[in-house]
């Protein structure tokens, strides 16, 4: 099964692709996709999808494992947030994916068998599970998308189903 793993966001937008035969965890491709400041709203959620849609395109994932929105104190950002992962959402429609969501506590519980691991411990347990070596650069937000993904793989494993999807077809969108 291949995933991919999206960390939403309208500056910088994290993704991942893994892929799991059996027991193992294969990496395959991350990155980021960095906005330009000055560039207008609608412009930078434009450049999250065409990145987003060009990847999915590219490898060919079956689902993406999206991380969940929380509201904290700046609702503001929290608007922002669900702005991006509205754009997610949509290049995986428009690819045909299933769409699972997983909140932070979840996927740090799944990667670091801790659920308030820094970035740091979720980052080393990231390489180690996909044998990276440091040569390999990974932002702080490609680790995290990478995270998300063996979240949701560790899960779609278990004998116990996975949390409800989140599923909308490309059909769906357009009405």
């Amino acid at each position: 099964m291949r995933v991919i793993g999206v960390d939403p966001g309208t500056s910088v937008t994290g993704f991942g692709i893994v892929e799991k035969n059996s027991q193992h965890f294969r990496f395959l491709e991350a990155g980021v996709v960095r906005t330009q400041p000055r560039s207008s709203k609608a412009d930078r959620l434009l450049q999250i999808f065409e990145r987003l849609t060009g990847v999915i395109e590219q490898f060919q994932p079956a689902i993406m494992s999206l991380e969940r929105s929380f509201v904290g104190e700046n609702v503001q950002s929290a608007f922002r947030l669900g702005e991006a992962r509205g754009v997610a959402m949509l290049a995986a429609a428009c690819g045909g994916l299933d769409v699972f969501e997983y909140d932070p506590t979840s996927v740090k519980l799944a990667v670091a068998s801790y659920g308030r691991a820094d970035k740091q411990q979720v980052k080393m347990m990231v390489r180690r599970t996909l044998t990276l070596s440091d040569a390999v650069d990974l932002a702080d937000d490609a680790s995290d998308a990478l995270a998300l993904a063996i979240c949701h793989l560790g899960v779609a494993s278990m004998p116990i189903a996975p949390p409800a999807r989140n599923r909308a077809s490309a059909a769906e969108w357009r009405r």
